[in-house]
């Protein structure tokens, strides 16, 4: 519990409610747009962002994304008036709020964008500042470690994810949602198909902690509380569940789509719930059951008929509430009793009432009581699996022992910590301040009142939601009571099967670890291993490659450059032919330049002197700088006579330092590759020069320069404009490296050893 005392050692401070007044008006504003939006009045802006690109910023308010602002907005704010109380005075406040304000940006842009480059943008936001969350205790090695493996893991999904939109814009003529779903039925059948819906499941399914990526997110619990009911109740994990729910539409209905989500999301539901019940920290404990809720939904965004996308989203509301109400009030316990350990806890309820009735509310709406919004949520996921396309038994078993195993572990948040006789391991705690219960309790009371008017949720939230991205869509009804039916009757099998699992959680949890301890790999150890492996290539690369020998060095680029461009020119048929057929003879003057470069360059190969091998370099620089005066480029000349002057000096200075030559330099039969190399450099290089002289030249850039040279830079030497006014950023940069290489370069020649 060290991240603990490290937080709560400045505790005493004035409660920060006032950065909660940001989400709580975006929660305002949005709430107004209900009406209207299930009316089908729908939002939509577009605003340049790449024009060269023809890539907009367009901002779309429909059901789905109205419906994901209301829960980021209605959560952040719980979470922010939270974090004021349990941060108190701490030191870093100020960089918690600012990172925790960047994030919830950044998701609020990700869920309102209709283009799927911004939308990249902002997934690749929230990764960032995820990362920062998550470390924020950066002093603490288990911090650094666990805000570094879910960057690793989402990150490296969501570069993955970035090809298939890439991929995806290509097949579609454009990166807009709104366009790629009229061409949905074209994008099925493309060759691409595959490929890219593979590479956008990468992203969503890393980033909504599918199996077998789900181990980072119950890691991640290190973070402080507020960001842990934050990021991992109700926005960042449901980053993946809101990609699928939007590009439904456009990719999905496919066996492909319906077989990999279902089964990869009924595995995540099954693993997540057994490993809940397993727990001792409560925060884990929670994590795990975030898990199996993610599951779900991706196992539901697997179908194609109304009740299992509805089931989806219903889910994701209900998660959403009695998750970041149950993760609040474990900071809240964990806050005032010093502890998270289910062993060390009991009879809180005497002492925390107010906290007490927050967790039996969001308790009961998570084992799917009546009279709670989860128990709507669980009916109509129970009609979802029994009118799934594909495997609808599977999906209905698995809903049905998640269910029982999330009514077990709301029984054991609610009687082993709150119930029975009061235990805690340090002072007496008492009741939190009004800051840290009342968000869970509104949150609670908010499942409480929802369960009671099912219908306009459905009506308003819900439907609306749906029809965004199955707009074929069926009416949509929530009713607390449907009739004596299947789904009721999986209802009371569920809750009786969780008071079982509830009384035998013990046994349950010793069963559950010999299982997960005999696998021959985890999830956990293959990321690790993966790592190793990863650590143990880069070091073998690097004593191959980086093994300090300069001519290692060049023999690698210059054998890069011979292969990775003569072979495409070979291919090509491209080459000398386009010379030699309007070769001229060389003038007198061009032919004695040409002798004395071919003379410097004999003296640079059989040199046996560094000294005396820079010298005759610069004069091949001169020779070359001669034929550009000759040619009528004085400026260019110039530049080269004096890049040569000072080459010569500057390593002439180097030089006096290295110790002589080594006799011989090298084996005869380095000596021919070296040879073999450097003609098979220069013929591609030449080649390549040859081949794009001897095309019809594109003069439009040309043509630009030459009318505005003087027109809109007042010069009429071009080279000079361009590099000082058309491009004086390049330049500037340039003209930066040079200098930091000059000054490495310094530092090297004062080195005395």
């Amino acid at each position: 519990m060290a991240s603990v005392n490290s937080l709560h050692s400045h505790s005493t401070g004035k409660a920060g409610w006032l950065p909660a007044l940001l989400p709580l008006v975006i929660f305002v504003i949005a709430a107004t747009r209900v009406p209207a939006n299930a009316a089908g009045e729908h939002l939509h802006w577009t605003l340049p962002w790449v024009p060269s690109l023809g890539v907009g910023l367009g901002i779309t308010v429909d059901g789905l994304s109205l419906l994901f602002v209301l829960i980021v907005s209605l959560v952040g704010a719980a979470v922010f008036l939270f974090a004021g109380a349990y941060l108190g005075d701490h030191p870093q406040r100020l960089r918690f709020y600012g990172l925790l304000t960047a994030f919830m940006v950044s998701m609020l842009g990700l869920v309102l964008v209709d283009n799927l480059l911004a939308l990249f943008v902002f997934w690749e936001l929230t990764t960032l500042t995820s990362y920062l969350l998550i470390g924020f205790e950066h002093h603490l090695e288990g911090a650094r470690f666990n805000a570094r493996q879910a960057l690793l893991t989402t990150g490296a999904g969501g570069l993955v994810m970035l090809a298939g939109i890439l991929m995806l814009a290509e097949m579609g003529g454009s990166s807009d949602i709104s366009h790629l779903v009229t061409q949905a039925d074209r994008l099925r059948r493309h060759p691409l198909y595959l490929p890219t819906l593979a590479c956008l499941f990468a992203g969503a399914l890393t980033k909504s902690a599918q199996f077998p990526f789900h181990f980072w997110l119950p890691n991640a619990m290190s973070a402080p509380t507020p960001i842990s009911a934050f990021l991992h109740s109700a926005t960042m994990v449901k980053a993946g569940i809101y990609l699928l729910a939007r590009l439904h539409p456009v990719l999905g209905g496919t066996p492909a789509w319906m077989a990999t989500l279902v089964v990869l999301g009924a595995m995540t539901t099954l693993w997540g719930a057994l490993l809940a019940v397993s727990q001792r920290d409560l925060k884990r404990m929670l994590a795990y059951t975030t898990v199996m809720a993610l599951g779900v939904m991706t196992m539901f965004l697997g179908g194609r008929t109304t009740p299992t996308l509805t089931a989806a989203m219903t889910f994701l509301m209900v998660h959403a509430l009695y998750k970041s109400a149950l993760f609040l009030v474990v900071g809240t316990i964990d806050h005032q009793a010093g502890s998270r350990d289910l062993h060390q806890l009991g009879g809180l309820g005497r002492v925390m009432p107010l906290t007490g009735l927050a967790a039996t509310g969001a308790a009961l709406s998570m084992a799917g009581f009546p009279l709670f919004f989860g128990f709507i949520g669980k009916e109509i996921m129970y009609q979802g699996a029994l009118a799934e396309d594909l495997f609808p038994d599977f999906a209905t078993g698995v809903a049905l022992v998640a269910n029982a195993l999330m009514t077990a572990v709301a029984g054991i948040i609610v009687m082993c910590v709150f119930a029975g006789g009061l235990r805690f391991p340090g002072e007496r705690p008492r009741e939190a301040g009004w800051a840290m219960w009342l968000g869970p309790l509104l949150l609670g009371a908010l499942g409480v009142f929802f369960g009671i008017c099912p219908d306009w949720v459905g009506r308003h939230l819900i439907e609306p939601a749906v029809v965004a991205f199955h707009p074929q869509a069926d009416e949509i009804h929530l009713k607390l009571f449907h009739g004596f039916n299947l789904p009721l009757l999986l209802s009371v099998v569920t809750l009786t099967l969780g008071v079982v699992g509830y009384f035998g959680r013990r046994p349950l949890a010793r069963i559950i670890a010999a299982v997960e301890k005999g696998l021959p790999v985890s999830a956990d150890g293959a990321y690790a291993r993966l790592l190793d492996l990863t650590a143990t290539l880069a070091e073998k690369h690097t004593r191959i490659v980086q093994n300090g020998s300069l001519q290692r060095y060049l023999t690698v680029i210059f054998v890069a450059v011979a292969l990775a461009s003569g072979w495409p020119m070979m291919k090509a048929g491209l080459g000398f032919g386009p010379l030699m057929a309007g070769f001229d003879a060389p003038t007198t003057v061009e032919a004695l330049l040409g002798l004395i470069i071919l003379a410097a360059l004999t003296v640079v190969v059989a040199a046996g002197s560094r000294l005396l091998a820079v010298c005759a370099l610069g004069v091949v620089g001169a020779g070359s700088a001669m034929i550009f005066l000759w040619h009528g480029a004085p400026d260019v000349a110039l530049t080269q006579l004096l890049v040569e002057t000072l080459t010569v000096i500057i390593v002439a200075l180097v030089l006096l330092r290295l110790p002589p030559l080594p006799r011989p330099l090298s084996s005869p039969r380095r000596r021919v590759f070296n040879a073999v190399l450097s003609l098979a450099v220069g013929l591609v290089l030449a080649g390549w020069l040859t081949a794009v002289t001897a095309g019809d030249l594109d003069r439009g850039v040309t043509a630009y320069y030459e009318a505005y040279s003087a027109v809109k830079a007042h010069g009429r030497n071009i080279v000079n404009v361009i590099l000082v006014d058309f491009r004086s950023f390049d330049t500037l940069g340039e003209i930066i490296v040079v200098a930091v290489a000059g000054l490495a370069g310094y530092g090297l020649i004062r080195r005395r050893t």
